[in-house]
């Protein structure tokens, strides 16, 4: 059976850790090799290989070093000329098995063109696709692309766990009450968000169903959402609803 548990990185990043019950163990976008392998020796774990969501540094700045302590890791990852070190390059819908759990390959481009997701039953490892009341940037995409990538991920079990890459809830969370100042589940969310951080824990991970309730970019279907944005919106369809909601954000 698999444990997850997070690995905090520069100022805000996680690197997930999937760990077997026999201590050995992946990671899921290391940017830093140094807290990895501090982590490893201080929980005697063996490092088999490493999961890679998309290219930017802040997620793969690490690989370099971990490869040189470990030649023999496995490397998943986009298929794409921007990754030479990885091993097993991999595209929407591939499935692989990880100690026992059969993971799924969802490609989200919006954030970045070659982002992909990685889905176990239970579990969602989403780099900077989804975060916790939010989403990434559109650095690559559009918001078409982001739009339909959310909604895919929105379709998975409302159990699925939700690991996104970076502690983002906050400030996601204050622009989120500002689209819906009177949703309950949001409002009562912004307590245990603040709460959790003023005792400096993290607030991942989340949960499909949470972020259904409470995240503006998958409720741009809601009539509340959409009414909020209005004088943003050059159109009310779920697309430019959303479109909105993301220059909204870059704006907040």
């Amino acid at each position: 059976m698999l444990s997850v548990s997070s690995i905090p990185a520069f100022n805000d990043n996680y690197i997930w850790l999937l760990k077997n019950d026999d201590n050995h163990c992946v990671v899921v976008d290391p940017g830093d090799a140094s807290p990895v392998i501090q982590t490893l020796s201080e929980q005697g774990l063996t490092l088999d290989g490493i999961l890679l969501t998309h290219h930017h540094n802040d997620h793969i700045g690490g690989v370099g070093e971990l490869l040189a302590r470990f030649p023999a890791l496995f490397i998943y990852g986009p298929n794409t000329a921007r990754f030479p070190q990885v091993t097993h390059p991999v595209a929407d819908n591939d499935t692989f098995t990880l100690y026992g759990e059969n993971f799924t390959v969802f490609q989200v481009p919006g954030h970045t063109l070659d982002h992909i997701a990685y889905y176990a039953e239970g579990m969602l490892f989403c780099g900077d696709t989804l975060f916790s009341g939010g989403c990434g940037r559109l650095f690559e995409g559009t918001p078409e692309q982001m739009h339909t990538s959310l909604t895919k991920l929105a379709s998975l079990p409302e159990d699925t766990k939700v690991y996104c890459a970076h502690e983002y809830t906050q400030s996601n969370i204050n622009f989120a009450i500002a689209v819906e100042p009177n949703n309950d589940a949001l409002v009562s969310y912004a307590y245990d968000v603040k709460a959790l951080r003023a005792e400096n824990q993290s607030t991942l991970p989340s949960s499909i169903a949470l972020e259904k309730a409470i995240n503006p970019f998958l409720r741009a279907h809601i009539d509340s959402v959409k009414n909020a944005v209005t004088e943003r919106a050059q159109g009310v369809s779920d697309v430019e609803t959303f479109a909105a909601l993301r220059r909204w954000k870059d704006d907040f």
